[in-house]
């Protein structure tokens, strides 16, 4: 399996990093990934809810659509990439826990897998995410504090 995951604690309580982790519009405010991305339907996120968004990764530019497939306030929520990528998210998500203090630990975590070519390309993808996936985890911290 070709996974990244980091865990991260915010200085929020878990109701308020869940509401701001389930409006995936808010992706834009903590990768620099996301050019553009839009919610659909209009109204509250639900299982079902699907963001589209451009991507630019490794300098190539990509349409990608994910699909909500778990939504348990507080502490669950999962998705699907839907579209057709070379390397794409097949289950993504992150785990949520209140912590006594009243910040929350967040555990954040994709799947990756390849089609096509991007059967070539999925380890380059993954070591990538790895990478970079504490300063993912500090860019999301710092976007829910500052919200």
């Amino acid at each position: 399996m070709a996974r990244f995951e980091v865990t991260v604690d915010i200085d929020r309580p878990v109701a308020e990093v869940f509401a701001f982790l389930a409006d995936g519009e808010n992706d834009m405010k903590f990768s620099p990934r996301v050019q553009d991305i839009s919610k659909t339907p209009a109204g509250p996120t639900a299982v079902g809810t699907v963001f589209r968004s451009t991507v630019k990764d490794a300098g190539m530019t990509t349409r990608r659509e994910f699909r909500i497939s778990e939504l348990v306030a507080p502490t669950r929520i999962r998705w699907n990439e839907v579209s057709t990528n070379l390397v794409t998210a097949r289950e993504g998500g992150y785990d949520l826990e209140a912590l006594a203090d009243g910040r929350t630990k967040v555990r954040i975590f994709n799947d990756l897998e390849g089609h096509r070519l991007g059967k070539l390309l999925v380890g380059l993808a993954v070591a990538a995410a790895r990478k970079d996936a504490p300063a993912f985890g500090q860019r999301i911290k710092a976007a829910v504090e500052a919200s």
